[in-house]
């Protein structure tokens, strides 16, 4: 093992979980394998504790960091903003700055408030819905955090969430008075949702949703869920932690042509510094005031800096033409592999939240050996793809020969029924779970 899986272990001894977040445990990418910690990132390079450079072709900071790692205008605005003091007894001006930013990106926006991340923005999200209509229920599809407000739909049903992007997540330890409080739908399923309505017309508060996430919005979709919304007197929330700033500078809604009452955004807005935004109508907004939400981080300076550094960047460089552009050449060099090799392959819709996905029995398996091979190459690759401003074309191309390689392998493994021997560890596993 190396000092990172090394340090893991001991990790995991003293941190419940072994990682602050799900998604960075490595067994979800090469159980005993995958790096787990780096000591340098830069660009789209990662330097692990043993001193290995990988090209990252994975997830980049689980999607944070749009414009790559340690950008340096990002990075001069966040050690102005610690030069000058990052908390003071008075507050820091750039949070006004970005606030009118924000809202002349999004002209339907007239407020803002802040968090510092995505799951605590949601719940800062809620609380304001619930206040403004005085009801408790959320309708809800897709998946929005760690917070009470959305894992109390598992109280009621234990698997009402395994639809909804991440299954296994358990309610423990979330109050059972919540029980029938978080009703679940799913995308595009419009018939689901109108049965929630006609069942609790009177106490919905808000209908929560990502505008878009793998697939695109059936025709009317949209439009009839706000539609439904204000008949109802919901609060329309827009979930963009993960698709804010990805398609274009602000929210996907945007170009989907439908402005909600809230929308939520964290990630990529300061380029995996801590920060969060919750925008909304005045009418909505001003309901937080008649509820408690205060927080002393949220009043730091290095968030606001780092957001505002981000956005005027990636609007005046155009960055999300950028990721597009990137996204769609990993998502042809898939297929193109995988066609080469007669690998049964599915891939998403957003270029640049691109995934893979292949069609096979073993594809657990299959998926673990494809990020052990590619380890072996150089690259943190996974069967995910959040490409960055960093990564240039010339990084797709060495990393699609890489894949043409790997996918000729697997191939060849399936053929003669061995991939799991190939596995230099256990198997990936995925979703939540207790580790042992």
């Amino acid at each position: 093992m190396g000092a990172g899986q090394e340090l893991y272990k001991r990790a995991r001894k003293l941190i419940p979980g072994g990682t602050q977040l799900l998604s960075k445990r490595p067994e979800m990418f090469l159980p005993e394998r995958w790096p787990s910690y780096y000591t340098q990132a830069r660009g789209v390079q990662v330097t692990d504790m043993d001193g290995n450079v990988y090209v990252d072709m994975s997830i980049m900071g689980v999607g944070a960091c749009v414009l790559g790692y340690a950008d340096s205008d990002v990075d001069s605005a966040v050690k102005a903003a610690i030069d000058d003091g990052s908390m003071c007894t008075l507050n820091a001006p750039e949070e006004v700055e970005l606030a009118e930013l924000l809202c002349e990106l999004h002209p339907w926006a007239q407020m803002v408030r802040y968090a510092r991340a995505g799951g605590e923005a949601m719940s800062v999200a809620i609380r304001i819905a619930r206040a403004c209509t005085r009801r408790d229920k959320i309708a809800f599809c897709g998946y929005h955090g760690w917070t009470d407000w959305y894992l109390a739909a598992n109280l009621g049903d234990r698997d009402a969430l395994d639809g909804q992007l991440m299954p296994g997540l358990e309610p423990a330890g979330v109050p059972r008075g919540l029980k029938g409080t978080a009703l679940p739908f799913h995308y595009n399923r419009l018939d689901e949702l109108k049965v929630i309505v006609a069942e609790n017309r009177n106490s919905l508060a808000a209908i929560v949703m990502e505008p878009q996430r793998d697939h695109p919005p059936a025709e009317g979709f949209l439009e009839a869920v706000r539609d439904i919304a204000t008949d109802i007197g919901a609060v329309l929330v827009f979930d963009e932690i993960t698709t804010g700033f990805r398609m274009t500078t602000g929210g996907i809604h945007l170009l989907l042509g439908i402005n909600p009452d809230i929308a939520v955004f964290a990630k990529a807005m300061a380029n995996g510094y801590p920060m969060a935004a919750v925008i909304g109508t005045e009418e909505v907004m001003q309901a937080a005031q008649s509820t408690f939400i205060s927080s002393t981080n949220w009043t730091e300076r290095i968030g606001p800096a780092a957001a505002l550094a981000t956005i005027r960047k990636h609007g005046r460089e155009n960055v999300a033409q950028h990721l597009i552009e990137i996204g769609k050449l990993v998502i042809t060099g898939w297929q193109q592999a995988a066609k080469h090799a007669g690998i049964n392959l599915s891939t998403g819709v957003l270029p640049s939240l691109a995934h893979f996905s292949l069609l096979c029995e073993d594809e657990l398996d299959l998926t673990t050996l494809f990020t052990q091979l590619m380890l072996e190459r150089g690259y943190l690759a996974y069967s995910q793809f959040k490409p960055s401003y960093s990564h240039q074309r010339h990084h797709v191309e060495k990393y699609k020969a890489a894949v043409d390689d790997v996918f000729a392998i697997l191939a060849s493994a399936i053929a003669r029924g061995c991939v799991n021997s190939l596995l230099k560890g256990p198997s990936a596993r995925r979703g939540f779970y207790r580790l042992t």
